[in-house]
């Protein structure tokens, strides 16, 4: 009977070896090519909500009024505050402006769209989060204005 030969420790170590260079790869993408698609990806959902309300005003009125059903606050002033919200917050996240204050307000955003409109699309509203807490946490990163503003009035300590 012939025994049935386990591998040498050299080829598991490079087979394991081979393992971890592959998956340690996604290491060494730039961080701030994560911090740019995460602004734009995040900017263009907001854009693209902003610019669906101004297409129809009037629908947006209806939604708000009938839909949406916000506490507090009358869908006339609801409306043009969600909408000016939306255009601004993805504009300055978009070009890295400002970025961490418009994460912020666009947290906020979400906030209420989970809270008291859809609350159900709760997987789609922490995706958008996700992207916004990085932006807050991190910053827009090096290819932003925030970036360019902060090298300029850098002061040498």
């Amino acid at each position: 009977m012939t025994a049935i030969s386990e591998p040498s420790s050299t080829s598991q170590a490079g087979l394991v070896g081979f393992y971890r260079r592959v998956i340690k790869l996604p290491e060494h993408i730039p961080f701030l090519l994560v911090q740019l698609a995460a602004r734009v990806a995040v900017a263009h959902v907001f854009w693209q909500s902003a610019q669906s309300k101004l297409a129809s005003w009037p629908v947006t009125l209806q939604l708000f009024a009938n839909e949406y059903n916000l506490p507090f606050i009358d869908p006339s002033i609801a409306a043009p505050l969600a909408t000016a919200a939306e255009l601004t917050g993805s504009t300055l996240i978009f070009f890295g402006l400002f970025s961490r204050l418009a994460a912020l307000m666009l947290l906020g955003v979400v906030s209420v769209i989970q809270i008291f409109v859809y609350p159900e699309n709760w997987a789609e509203h922490l995706l958008w989060a996700s992207l916004l807490l990085l932006v807050l946490t991190r910053g827009a990163g090096v290819v932003s204005v925030d970036y360019l503003v902060e090298r300029l009035f850098r002061l040498d300590d």
